[in-house]
């Protein structure tokens, strides 16, 4: 009896052959001539305990599988086809994969289901950049380890690309600027600066490029964030900034093709934006606007700006007119706090430096599509002079923990020391020139703050590119076992925590 037990708990892959001499002791199920065994009872039970191969298996679905050819399946609904391009790498390499069959329902699901709604992300998530997972809600990702990195990489790491360009540009209007003659600044700063964000931008793109490839799904779920969608816009503006920001000695003028190349995309992304706020439905501008948004308006004035700087008319004139008019709706948009608009938080946050980039650049774009600074570019200056003064008066990057977003809040800081040195060109005195000075002073030190936790995060915290909670939410609202399941989890590990802690101050 004790046999037939032991032969239906032991799973059929445990009870393969398994003879083998192990030093002297021969393995007792080899002797099946031997009738002694079935006479005594004691060498019967010995049988039982028969040594076994050492095999580590896990159950899946109601096959037993070895270790050594499991795949870690959990991070499949992220991946590209849901994981089909790697186990076809490993079909390639000869890696056996025996728990594909039972995964292929679970894979059709998973294949079936759609990013979730825009609703969803504001019910799941919190903060300004909607990147917290609410305590009601759980993950479907395992929170407790790291994810891989390529899921880790958010879009919104062009921030770094924007941040370090627009200093280039700044640096390169510092050097050529007849007003800021006194200083005598060298050529060396930008072309240095240009160089580093060249470098940055490729990198960045050949990540996020591999993201792609192997992680579409969680670009997908980017994508469709309310926050994260405008992130898309940066590396189509970085290189607006790159082209800008060029060094004469690299280049004196560009061809009108890069300008066109460009901004194709810009405009394709604009149409898509741009029709969801009309279009009254999940994605209107009332229900998703919040200060990210000023990343598509910035895209026409940078695209304005740099197709005035090469001469041409009618384009620059078209952006600018779009992208004046959505400014416009956003401003208001943003300003008055709809009921419906639950995006903006009550606390302070890099975030709303964004309020300054759009009339920063607009001004300087309107300049040289006239030719002149002229009351209209003036008074787009003081719109951007007054919110940037607005800002600073509050200790914003004090408040909350670095994040690597902060670098696409400070390229409007550096928007508006180019624009205050453009209007020093128009009204040349003391008062003038020393806000100029300060300003890209201010935006200079801001950057190299940035870079030194940029660093410090990256190499010696190595908390940089965290897990990503804000693409890992459930479609639906999870049920209320869930909800029990997950406030149980934390509950005991922070209990876990407290006696360790209890523990170490006992020692």
């Amino acid at each position: 009896m004790e046999k037939n037990e032991l032969q239906v708990e032991i799973p059929s892959v445990l009870k393969q052959s398994s003879c083998q001499n192990i030093g002297d002791v021969d393995c007792v199920d080899c002797e099946n001539g031997n009738n002694s065994l079935n006479l005594n009872p004691q060498l019967a039970r010995q049988k039982q305990y028969c040594s076994q191969p050492i095999l580590v298996a896990e159950r899946t679905g109601r096959k037993l599988v070895h270790s050594e050819t499991v795949r870690d399946s959990r991070f499949d609904p992220f991946k590209t086809w849901s994981g089909k391009l790697e186990r076809q790498i490993s079909n390639l390499r000869g890696m056996p994969t025996e728990e594909e069959d039972l995964e292929a329902g679970e894979t059709k699901r998973h294949e079936s289901e759609e990013a979730p709604g825009v609703d969803r992300y504001f019910d799941a998530l919190e903060g300004p950049e909607l990147d917290t997972l609410r305590a009601t809600e759980v993950s479907v990702l395992p929170e407790d380890e790291k994810w891989p990195f390529l899921l880790r990489f958010p879009v919104n790491a062009f921030g770094m690309c924007l941040g370090v360009s627009s200093q280039a540009i700044v640096w390169k209007t510092l050097n050529t600027s007849p007003v800021m003659s006194f200083l005598h600044i060298s050529p060396m700063p930008n072309l240095i600066l240009w160089w580093a964000s060249l470098v940055l931008m490729v990198f960045v793109s050949f990540l996020y490029l591999l993201k792609i490839v192997f992680y579409f799904e969680a670009v997908k779920r980017e994508y469709h964030h309310p926050v994260r969608a405008n992130f898309f816009f940066a590396p189509w503006i970085a290189c607006l900034f790159l082209s800008l920001g060029i060094p004469p000695s690299i280049a004196a003028n560009l061809q009108p093709i890069i300008w066109y190349i460009l901004m194709a995309p810009l405009f394709l992304f604009e149409l898509k934006i741009y029709g969801q706020w009309m279009s009254g439905g999940q994605r209107r501008l009332s229900k998703v606007a919040n200060p990210s948004n000023h990343l598509s308006i910035i895209g026409n004035f940078i695209g304005a700006l740099l197709g005035a700087n090469m001469g041409l008319k009618e384009g620059p004139i078209f952006f600018f007119a779009v992208g004046l008019a959505h400014y416009m709706v956003l401003f208001v948009t943003l300003y008055q706090r709809l009921p419906t608009n639950a995006t903006l938080p009550k606390e302070l946050h890099p975030v709303f430096f964004l309020f300054v980039g759009p009339p920063s650049v607009a001004c300087i774009a309107w300049a040289t599509i006239q030719g002149d600074f002229d009351h209209g570019a003036k008074i787009l200056y003081f719109i951007a002079l007054f919110l940037y003064m607005s800002l600073v008066s509050f200790e914003i990057f004090l408040i909350y923990q670095f994040s690597l977003a902060w670098w696409a809040y400070t390229f409007p800081m550096t928007g508006a020391s180019i624009a205050t040195i453009k209007y020093t060109m128009a009204v040349t005195n003391i008062f003038t020139r020393s806000l100029s000075l300060c300003l890209c002073a201010i935006s200079t030190l801001t950057i190299s703050v940035l870079l030194v936790y940029t660093i410090i995060h990256a190499f010696v915290s190595r908390d940089l590119f965290p897990n990503d909670i804000s693409i890992a939410i459930t479609k639906k609202k999870p049920k209320f076992s869930k909800m029990l399941a997950h406030f149980r989890s934390s509950r005991s590990d922070r209990k876990d925590f407290d006696s360790s802690i209890s523990k170490g101050l006992e020692i």
